[in-house]
C-alpha cells in the first residue's frame, strides 16, 4: 500500500475510534431500605469533538451514568458492579485512584448542576482556579495565575484580574457557573460532562451560558456530554440524542431523527410535553401519565409499560432489548418495526 493511503486509513481509523466507550455499565445502590440498580447495562460511544445529548425526567439514571463515569459516586452507597468504561484503552471503571486523579480535570472534566454548591465558600476564585493548574500542569504562581486570568477572559467575564480575587458569594450565579466551566476546561480536557448546567439559572443567563458552551466546543474541539431534561436546549446543541427512562437507554439517534421520527413512546411523551408557540391554549400542555415507577418496585417487562398508551399484556413479559430501527437509530420497544 502507497504511504499516503496508508496515512489516510490510519487516519480515518483515528477519526472513527471513540473516545470513550461505556459497555454494559450496571451500577448497584446500597440503601436503609436495601439495594437497587440504578443503571442497567447501558452502552453507548462519544467520539472526538461530538456533543451526546442524555434527555429523561429525574430519576432516570442521568447523572448517575456521569458520576459514574468520572468515578465520583460516594463509595459508601454505590457501587459499579458490572461493564466498562473504557477512556483512551483505560477502563475507568478497575482503575486505582491515583490514575483517576490524573485523568480527572485533565483529560476528562465536569461541570455540575449547581455551582454554589460546587464552589468552595471559604477560597477565592483565583484559589480555586490555580488548584487544578498546579495539580495538573505543574504551573508555579505567576503562571497559575496568569492563565487563571486567561480562562475568565475566555469564559466572558469582563473583569477576569478582579474576579480571582472575589469568593463565590460575591458573585452572581451566571458568573459563578462561568467560574465553574473556567475550571472544568482549565487544562483543555477532550471530554466534557455538563450535567444541567443551566438548572438554577434565569432563561436569559441559560441562553448565554449554552451559547458559551457552544462556541467553546467550536474552539477547543473537545467532546461534550450535556445531560439536561430540555429538549429544546438538545435540539440546538446536540450532535446525538440519548433518551434514557428507569435506569436504562431507551432510544437513541442523530437529534435530527429524534424530532423528526421519533420510535419509543416515552419518547414521544417527552416531545408532546413541550411547550409550542402554535399551540391553540398553551396553558394545557400534554403530560406522560403516572410517574417513574420506585426502583424498589420496577414493573415486570417494560419499565414505562404503566404509563405507555401503545402497552399491552406482551410488554409486561421481558425488558425489550435495543434495537436498530434505521440508520443510526436505535429503540427499545417491541412497538416499533425493527429493522
Amino acid at each position: 500500500m502507497p504511504r499516503n493511503a496508508a496515512l489516510q486509513v490510519e487516519t480515518a481509523a483515528a477519526v472513527a475510534a471513540p473516545l470513550i466507550s461505556v459497555r454494559s455499565l450496571t451500577v448497584d445502590f446500597f440503601t436503609a431500605r436495601g439495594r437497587f440498580t440504578a443503571l442497567h447495562g447501558i452502552s453507548f460511544d462519544v467520539r472526538p469533538g461530538s456533543v451526546l445529548g442524555i434527555v429523561g425526567e429525574s430519576g432516570s439514571g442521568k447523572s448517575v451514568t456521569a458520576l459514574a463515569m468520572m468515578r465520583l459516586l460516594p463509595d459508601h452507597t454505590a457501587r459499579i458492579t458490572g461493564g466498562q468504561i473504557l477512556f483512551q484503552g483505560t477502563d475507568l471503571a478497575h482503575a486505582a485512584e491515583r490514575d483517576l486523579r490524573r485523568l480527572r480535570g485533565r483529560d476528562m472534566a465536569m461541570i455540575f448542576q449547581d455551582p454554589t454548591t460546587s464552589l468552595n465558600p471559604i477560597f477565592s476564585i483565583g484559589h480555586q482556579l490555580r488548584e487544578g493548574l498546579a495539580l495538573h500542569l505543574g504551573l508555579g504562581r505567576a503562571a497559575a495565575d496568569r492563565r487563571a486570568e486567561e480562562l475568565l477572559a475566555l469564559v466572558r467575564i469582563s473583569s477576569p484580574r478582579a474576579c480571582l480575587a472575589k469568593f463565590p458569594h460575591e458573585l452572581s450565579g451566571g458568573m459563578r457557573q462561568r467560574v465553574m466551566i473556567a475550571i472544568a476546561l482549565a487544562c483543555n480536557p477532550k471530554l466534557l460532562i455538563a450535567d444541567e448546567p443551566t438548572t438554577a439559572l434565569d432563561v436569559t443567563t441559560q441562553a448565554q451560558i449554552l451559547e458559551l458552551l457552544r462556541d467553546l466546543q467550536g474552539e477547543l474541539g473537545m467532546a461534550i456530554i450535556l445531560i439536561t431534561h430540555d429538549l429544546g436546549v438538545v435540539a440546538e446543541f446536540a450532535d446525538e440524542v440519548q433518551v434514557m427512562y428507569a435506569g436504562r437507554i431507551v432510544e437513541r439517534a442523530p437529534v435530527a431523527d429524534i424530532f423528526a421520527v421519533p420510535s419509543h413512546p416515552y419518547t414521544g411523551g417527552l416531545l408532546h410535553s413541550m411547550p409550542s408557540l402554535e399551540e391553540e391554549d398553551p396553558a394545557l400542555l400534554p403530560t406522560i401519565a403516572g410517574m417513574v415507577a420506585s426502583p424498589f418496585a420496577m414493573p415486570p417487562g417494560c419499565a414505562f409499560h404503566p404509563r405507555c398508551h401503545l402497552a399491552g399484556a406482551d410488554c409486561t413479559r421481558a425488558v425489550p432489548p435495543l434495537a436498530r430501527v434505521g440508520a443510526g437509530h436505535d429503540s427499545a420497544c417491541i412497538r416499533t418495526a425493527h429493522v
